[in-house]
Order: C-alpha cells, then sequence, then structure tokens
C-alpha cells in the first residue's frame, strides 16, 4: 500500500490504495489485512471518506439490480455529496499535536505525528471527539468486523485495554436503553492508544464509546454533529470520553450522563 494512506501524504490516492479500499469494503482481504487497513482509515479522512462513497454506490447497485419479484415495496436511493471532512478538519488540525501509534499492527509502517502546537482543553476536546466520530464512520457499519475483540471475552477485554491505556477501564451496561455489547478494539488516538466499545440494539443500530488518557482532569459536555451522526464528549479524571451514534441528541445525551456518572464523572456539573 502507498504512502498515501499515511495521514501526513499530501498526494491523491493511488490506484493501488483505491483497490486496496475497494476489496475492504467488499470483505476481500485477509483478517490482518483487513484489522491493519482499518486502523489506518481511522486517522486518514481522504481514505475513510472513499470507503464510505464505495459503501453507498454498493448499497445503491443492490437496489437498483434486486430482484423485482423479491421485492415487496418501493425502494428509493438518495445519493448526496458532502462536503470533504478533510476541509471543515483543516482549523482543528492545524490547533493540535496529529500522531498515532501503530507499530504492533501486521503490516503498518511507523506513523508519526506531524504537528505540535498548544492548545486549549476545549479545542483539545472537539479533536478528540471528531477522532471518536471517524472511528465510529470505521467500524459502525461492519457487519463481519465490527469488533477485535467480542463480549463473549469481555473480561479479557477490557483487561487487555486497560494495560494498553494503562487506566482501568470498563465498559459500562447500556442494556437499559437496548443495546448490548458486542465487543470493542484498540485505535490509534490522538496522542496514544484508544479504546472503542461497540453497542447494538435489537434494530441494528449501534454506539460506540470512544475513550483515552486526557491531560485535562475535566471538561465538561460538548456535543459534535456530522450529518446524522452525533457525538456527545467530556472528560473526568484524566480520561477523554465520546459516546457517538445516530439518534436523537436528546436520548443519547441521557445515555452519555449515565456514562459519565457510571465512569466517575460529575455530569450534574454539566449545564
Amino acid at each position: 500500500m502507498s504512502d498515501d494512506l499515511d495521514p501526513g501524504a499530501a498526494s491523491r490516492l493511488s490506484e493501488p490504495d483505491l483497490r486496496a479500499l475497494s476489496a475492504f469494503v467488499d470483505d476481500e482481504l485477509t483478517a490482518a489485512e483487513h484489522q491493519a487497513l482499518g486502523a489506518r482509515l481511522t486517522i486518514n479522512r481522504r481514505a475513510a471518506n472513499r470507503v464510505a462513497c464505495y459503501r453507498t454506490q454498493r448499497a445503491a447497485l443492490r437496489v437498483l439490480f434486486a430482484d423485482p419479484a423479491a421485492q415487496t415495496s418501493r425502494s428509493y436511493v438518495v445519493l448526496r455529496t458532502r462536503t470533504s471532512w478533510w476541509h471543515r478538519m483543516a482549523l482543528a488540525v492545524s490547533a493540535f499535536a496529529a500522531g498515532a501509534a501503530l507499530a504492533g499492527l501486521a503490516g503498518l509502517a511507523g506513523l508519526a505525528g506531524v504537528i505540535s502546537t498548544p492548545v486549549t482543553p476545549l479545542s483539545a476536546q472537539m479533536a478528540f471527539a471528531r477522532q471518536a466520530d471517524l472511528a465510529y464512520v470505521v467500524y459502525a457499519p461492519e457487519r463481519r468486523h465490527p469488533v477485535e475483540v467480542t463480549a463473549a471475552r469481555k473480561g479479557a477485554l477490557v483487561d487487555w485495554l486497560s494495560k494498553r491505556l494503562n487506566r482501568p477501564l470498563s465498559a459500562p451496561s447500556l442494556r437499559e436503553y437496548g443495546y448490548a455489547l458486542l465487543g470493542g478494539r484498540l485505535l490509534p488516538g490522538i496522542a496514544g492508544p484508544a479504546a472503542q466499545f461497540m453497542y447494538e440494539n435489537g434494530a441494528g443500530a449501534r454506539l460506540a464509546l470512544y475513550m483515552s488518557p486526557a491531560s485535562q482532569r475535566e471538561v465538561a459536555i460538548q456535543l459534535l454533529r456530522e450529518g446524522d451522526r452525533r457525538t456527545f464528549s467530556w472528560a473526568n479524571d484524566h480520561m477523554s470520553y465520546a459516546l457517538s451514534g445516530q439518534m436523537a441528541e436528546g436520548q443519547l445525551r441521557e445515555i452519555a450522563v449515565d456514562v459519565c456518572s457510571e465512569s466517575g464523572g460529575h455530569p450534574e456539573k454539566w449545564r
């Protein structure tokens, strides 16, 4: 895979890169290749945007060429163009240190941060929320590989991620809201490793809780809106958390309040 999938690369995606991204969407990669490329997508918005386009095209083709006899109702396809994420990220990226630690992933070249500028707690937290949103975009649609370690091994999963983040972690229960834990994975964060726990309800909708150590002791809740996605982020006890999903803001905020409380935070301070 060429250097364009490195977050520091400036050139356009090459033909080998595009073929690799297409194979990722079509589940044509080996498990190791899929995991390695998925990790890179969480820090490369150009490549992640391309994957999102491929998924939209695939869904549209399935509808257009479906067997009419098998359809019980009419299907409609709406394709929308969106402003490139990396354009909207330009100001935010210039304000924080960007980097990744992926040395342990098979087949990946080393990646390093390229910007280092003092930031405010709020701008750093918003950058963290955008990273969480991108991780949600990459893994929430996955049917075969939504998590790296399943909920069947919850104890091992939590112990492993706690060790990698060097902080005691827990996967909060969201069963009260109809969401069960699918599992989780280790991801690159802005300044070190991050963890993601994925949840799913009976209708197949998914929520993701993303977390990483933070320099700030506490940051009040913030809301990030991206299309039909919402991410509530906050920090407490030098840990940043972000809850991402596609649901009404009020409902997602309610869940975020409970998650914050369960993790030892103080949501009663939120205004």
